[in-house]
């Protein structure tokens, strides 16, 4: 069993999508983070420099949501996924893009789109 920490429901606008209207407008994207971690280290010595910060994680993955637009969901959750892995203390992560305001003529709740990396 891994320890894991998590990072759900951050909301941030960009403006990703195939229709020019996506691109013009932009809209909500909501990210969910799990980064498994060995958090011992840092627990047994109350030392923040040895683990992730999550505040520092949350403006890095919306820094991605808010910059470059890309057509496809799996490229951006590609791209938060590879910040999540940067610090050396991260062994894998699970990236979940949702994206609630699809261009979707029926009705539905959610959209997302889910990639795993080691």
């Amino acid at each position: 069993m891994a320890d894991a920490i998590s990072l759900t429901g951050l909301r941030v606008r960009g403006f990703h999508g195939v229709f020019p209207e996506e691109r013009r407008d932009g809209q909500d994207f909501v990210v969910d983070v799990v980064l498994t971690v060995d958090v011992r280290a840092a627990a047994a010595s109350d030392d923040l420099a040895l683990t992730v910060h999550y505040g520092e994680l949350a403006e890095r993955l919306a820094e991605v949501v808010e910059g470059e637009p890309v057509d496809l969901l799996e490229t951006l959750a590609t791209r938060l996924a590879e910040v999540c892995l940067a610090p050396d203390l991260v062994t894998a992560v699970e990236v979940t893009v949702h994206k609630p305001s699809a261009p979707i003529a029926r009705a539905f709740t959610d959209v997302s789109v889910t990639v795993r990396r080691p």
